[in-house]
């Protein structure tokens, strides 16, 4: 049976050419020695690489245009004297070149003119040699192998007998002088598909005029006439039903789809799908339309191909080639966390390998941000993925060696009709091809000069260009594709989506070494060439479709102006049809907001009461950070404490408020055990000593950094970033104002450091009486003569206020000092202190110093030369509160304390006390009967507009979704009516340095009113952003009138 060979035109002239393709990347080389050679030029092939690339485009054009080199090429000076010579210009291509130095002066030269001037008078010498080296070589770029043929054509010796050109639309030189040489040989005949209404009406509207779809068209008719007489190309005026609707976003055109599919009256049967095509003029698309086709869709043609870069092959390769260069350090021989942990989650590296998971989590639970390979080579695969590789023929080896390890998973997989698994295995594949191919290129020493950034930049090119081809059915099934696909394709329903001006014609031109204006005057492509390509696939697309459906975005989004394209606007003045204008919006489904319940079940209650119950669990506390969270939200002690919700653990490199303030304690800790070593007197000269030590302090901060943050034996010297670096200094400079506190307090006895206090109580709940502890830990006790002082280090903003205290919130120092004061009969209240150095507006020498971090000028030691500077970071905000018990009278203890802070008599710290413990109680009560509503508390400050919720800074606000829920207010009136705090003592404070101090006047007769307690329901109500079931999705279209 007779069958014709089908060809594309670039197939028959490779058929026709005695060269081969030559390969891009070496043809880029052999251009880069030809351009050392010819300019004697001392640049390397990093820097010459890319624009090679561009170069050999522009030597493509010419040859594919017969484009005479040498006139081109020639000195701009000699083209500017003999332009009138050149006969075979008209007169538009002369008006070209007269532009083209009407706008390049070559009089007036600046250094780019000049750089451009002398590379152009040598590309015709690059040309010719570039030309004559390829030839001995054997290969050739396309433009090269199209002249060649043309140069050596004899028709007589063709292969066929009969060639039939169908589909064309704008020809080349190179293509129309070989039309013309079948023709006369009487071999030739031509199928041009077009329609009338942008080729010969328009010439026949007054005044004519040539539209932008028909322009090539015309000049081939003339050329080569048509086997079809016209009269069956006057379709595009035949009536069609035409819709334009407008999309807020790019994604909501795809998911528009299954309504456009379910309300096309022409799509009923499965037969009527192979007359369907979803047409994508952004084929980034292709993934949301590939999710959005619906079920009755049974049958799916894709002739776009796949990205590769979509694949994950391709993350895995990205991954690797960021470990081995920008996440390895050299020098330091460690690798970045980052880097290596987006290996480990690749599913790959989870098949490959049993113990990536476990690194992980090992990894991130040490906040190891610096890891050595040492610690990553866990097995086989891990050591073969963690081990450095230098250079880049050793990288691409690497590379091909790892992905022929994956090609091991794709053998063992079973379900192979699986079209993803189809297409990983050929992206695996294709990837490891291009891959070889770099390493085959470096192995030969084309490519073994360039850097490893140039490579990384050449194989992200390559791979990102690369599409893996869909294997289906053409015959069958609704047909998605991109643009250029549908050449010389009819269908009955078309649907094209994002047809913006910018994705149809594409934005911009192609970048050239030759200005437009040569370009034009030689007759080679310009970007007109182009827009009037996509025109004519525009229109011919659209001639015979009966139901039309065009999509744009309306959304600006970077290039993206939200306009519709310029052929949309064209065909709406120009088309004879009614068009509908139309937008798309989504349906106005609101969410429906559920409440929280958190049911008191009986297991829910024992859960909490043993959480504290000493029978059960004896090291367990009830804390008064548990106990201000409680204060805080109810809710929120419920998920922290009994639910124990967190936060995943993650690495991270910077250092929040809770880390600094435990490396600063541990610091202080560190200091002190050297300190009490032969014994646990602090004396003033080993303090000052100290003090002058700037090398030893930090080594203590240094030791804590390796301790509680990098999580290295002390022995191993941590990488530290700037960030860390200031944060280095800063806790040295508080450490060094502790000390400088604690040498006017000097000579004292150190009694102990991280030392627990409890206080035991016992209450009713449901489940019976419960026993448990309150306490917690302090971090110093000292004592000196008869004062016992505890010492709480904050490097916070904690303010100590009775206002918070009497509600429980903020108890810590008094918990401390009422169960020290329990647990030692001899010892009585002194009072509480909270000591700090409030941070100043920065100064000019401050200022100066954050700019200089900011740029990147960071010294090593953060020494810097101003005086000042080092003065201002030395004095960065030190502070630390502290808790007195001594005897109320004693000397010592006033000493200890500020006018202003609370002094109380024995008596008033007894009022005191039982006040705190019974709002402690009251708390344990009312949380063991289940009462964990979300009600948070409001705190409001004296002289401070407005209020601060707790909810402000609550970690588990995207779980509760409660922040609008009115709360428990904390206000100092209740406070001070309730303590006895006298009006007349309150008003001689105002005006004193410190608002918040407060005095006690011993008032007998103050009502022991407690505050309102808040109504108890044993279910937490709240709004949650979840629902009970996702609505489907709905599209509203609205007409434009």
């Amino acid at each position: 049976m007779w069958s014709p060979a089908y060809v594309s035109i670039s197939e028959l002239f490779r058929q026709l050419s005695p060269l081969k393709s030559g390969d891009p990347i070496r043809l880029v080389c052999e251009l880069y020695k030809v351009f050392r050679e010819e300019t004697r030029s001392e640049e390397t092939l990093d820097d010459f690489y890319f624009w090679g690339e561009l170069l050999i485009s522009d030597f493509d054009d010419v040859d594919k245009n017969l484009v005479d080199a040498d006139k081109l090429f020639s000195n701009l000076q000699e083209l500017k004297n003999i332009m009138d010579n050149y006969d075979f210009l008209d007169q538009e291509q002369e008006e070209a070149i007269r532009q083209f130095f009407q706008n390049f002066s070559i009089e007036k030269r600046t250094e780019l003119k000049a750089k451009f001037i002398s590379l152009w008078d040598k590309l015709g010498d690059i040309y010719r040699h570039y030309r004559r080296n390829l030839t001995e070589l054997g290969i050739a770029y396309e433009g090269m192998m199209y002249r060649n043929v043309m140069e050596q054509l004899d028709t007589d010796r063709l292969r066929y007998d009969r060639y039939v050109f169908v589909g064309f639309n704008v020809l080349n030189r190179v293509e129309t002088r070989f039309f013309q040489l079948l023709q006369d040989a009487g071999k030739a005949m031509f199928y041009w598909d077009y329609d009338v209404f942008y080729t010969r009406l328009p010439l026949e509207q007054k005044p004519p005029y040539t539209h932008e779809a028909g322009e090539f068209i015309l000049r081939n008719l003339k050329l080569f006439p048509n086997q079809l007489p016209e009269t069956s190309f006057d379709v595009l005026r035949k009536p069609k039903n035409v819709r334009f609707i407008s999309a807020s976003t790019e994604n909501a055109q795809a998911r528009y789809l299954p309504q456009w599919i379910r309300g096309n009256e022409e799509l009923r049967t499965p037969s009527s799908f192979k007359d369907t095509a979803v047409v994508l003029c952004n084929e980034s698309l292709l993934l949301p339309v590939l999710h959005s086709i619906p079920a009755e869709v049974k049958n799916v043609n894709i002739t776009m191909g796949f990205p590769l870069a979509q694949t994950p092959v391709y993350s895995f390769i990205n991954a690797l080639v960021e470990l081995q260069t920008t996440g390895y350090h050299a020098g330091t021989g460690r690798y970045i966390y980052e880097t290596v942990i987006t290996l480990l989650k690749h599913p790959y590296n989870r098949q490959l390998s049993p113990n990536a998971e476990t690194l992980e989590k090992q990894l991130t639970r040490d906040n190891r941000f610096y890891p050595l390979p040492s610690e990553l080579k866990q097995d086989a695969f891990l050591e073969q993925v963690f081990t450095p590789q230098n250079g880049i023929a050793a990288l691409c080896s690497y590379l091909t060696e790892l992905l022929r390890e994956v090609a091991v998973l794709y053998r063992q997989e079973k379900d192979v009709e699986d079209i993803f698994n189809q297409l990983y295995r050929e992206s695996l594949f294709k990837s490891y091809t291009l891959v070889n191919r770099l390493l085959s290129l470096i192995e030969t020493g084309e490519l073994s000069g360039v850097r490893t950034d140039t490579l990384k930049r050449l194989l992200n090119r390559l791979l990102t260009s690369a599409n893996i081809p869909f294997h289906g059915e053409p015959a069958i099934g609704m047909q998605v594709m991109g643009v250029l696909e549908t050449r010389n394709l009819d269908f009955r329903n078309l649907i094209m989506l994002s047809l913006n001006e910018g994705q149809l014609p594409k934005a911009g031109g192609d970048s050239s070494f030759i200005p437009y204006n040569l370009r034009k005057a030689f007759a080679m492509t310009t970007i007109e060439h182009k827009n009037a390509v996509y025109a004519y696939y525009f229109y011919r697309l659209i001639q015979r479709a009966e139901n039309v459906t065009l999509l744009y975005n309306i959304s600006s989004d970077g290039l993206n102006r939200g306009e519709m394209s310029r052929f949309m606007l064209q065909f709406l003045v120009e088309s004879p049809h009614n068009i509908s204008l139309e937008y798309l919006e989504a349906g106005q489904s609101p969410q429906q907001a559920l409440e929280i319940e958190i049911h008191k079940t009986p297991e829910m209650l024992q859960q909490m009461f043993d959480a504290y119950d000493i029978h059960r669990r004896p090291k367990a506390f009830f804390s008064p950070s548990a106990l201000n969270a409680y204060l805080d939200c109810r809710l929120k002690f419920y998920y922290r404490y009994v639910a124990g919700l967190k936060a995943l653990d993650e690495v991270s490199a910077e250092i929040d408020s809770a880390l600094f303030g435990t490396i600063f304690h541990r610091s202080a800790e560190l200091v002190y055990n050297e300190l009490t070593t032969n014994g646990r007197e602090i004396r003033k000269e080993d303090l000052e000593q100290l003090l002058k030590d700037d090398v030893r302090l930090q080594a203590y901060v240094d030791n804590a950094f390796k301790e509680k943050f990098f999580h290295v034996p002390l022995t191993e010297q941590p990488e530290y970033n700037g960030t860390q670096l200031i944060h280095s200094k800063v806790i040295a400079s508080y450490l060094r104002q502790l000390l400088r506190n604690d040498l006017q307090y000097a000579p004292f006895r150190m009694e102990g450091m991280e030392q627990d206090v409890r206080e035991m109580m016992e209450i009713d709940t449901p489940q019976g009486k419960l026993a448990l502890q309150i306490g917690g830990t302090i971090d110093r006790l000292d004592s000196k003569g008869d004062t016992l002082r505890i010492v709480d280090y904050k490097t916070g903003g904690h303010s100590f206020k009775l206002s918070n205290a009497m509600y429980g919130v903020n108890t810590q120092m008094l918990v401390y000092l009422i169960a020290l004061c329990d647990a030692n009969p001899n010892v009585y209240p002194g009072g509480v202190s909270y000591l700090t150095a409030k941070m100043t507006e920065a100064s000019p020498t401050e200022s100066g110093l954050l700019a200089l971090l900011a740029n990147g000028h960071l010294p090593s030691d953060m020494c810097v030369a101003d005086e000042d500077t080092r003065m201002e970071m030395e004095q960065f905000a030190e502070r630390y509160a502290r808790a007195v018990a001594a005897p109320a009278d004693s000397v010592n203890a006033k000493k200890l304390m500020p006018k202003d802070d609370a002094q109380p008599t024995p008596a008033q710290f007894e009022k005191l006390r039982k006040e705190i413990l019974e709002q402690t109680e009251n708390v344990l009560k009312r949380l063991y009967k289940g009462d964990i509503q979300a009600v948070p508390t409001i705190y409001t400050e004296e002289g401070k507009a407005g209020q601060q919720k707790s909810c402000m800074y609550c970690r588990y606000k995207a779980v509760c979704g409660n922040q609008d829920l009115h709360g428990v207010v904390v206000d100092e009136e209740i406070t001070e009516r309730k303590l006895g705090i006298s009006k007349k003592k309150k008003a001689a404070k105002k005006g004193a340095e410190n608002p918040e101090a407060t005095a006690f006047e011993n008032n007998p007769a103050v009502s022991e009113t407690k505050p309102d307690e808040p109504k108890t329901s044993g279910v937490k109500k709240g709004k949650s952003k979840k629902t009970s079931d996702e609505p489907e999705e709905s599209w509203f279209i609205g007409e434009i009138k």
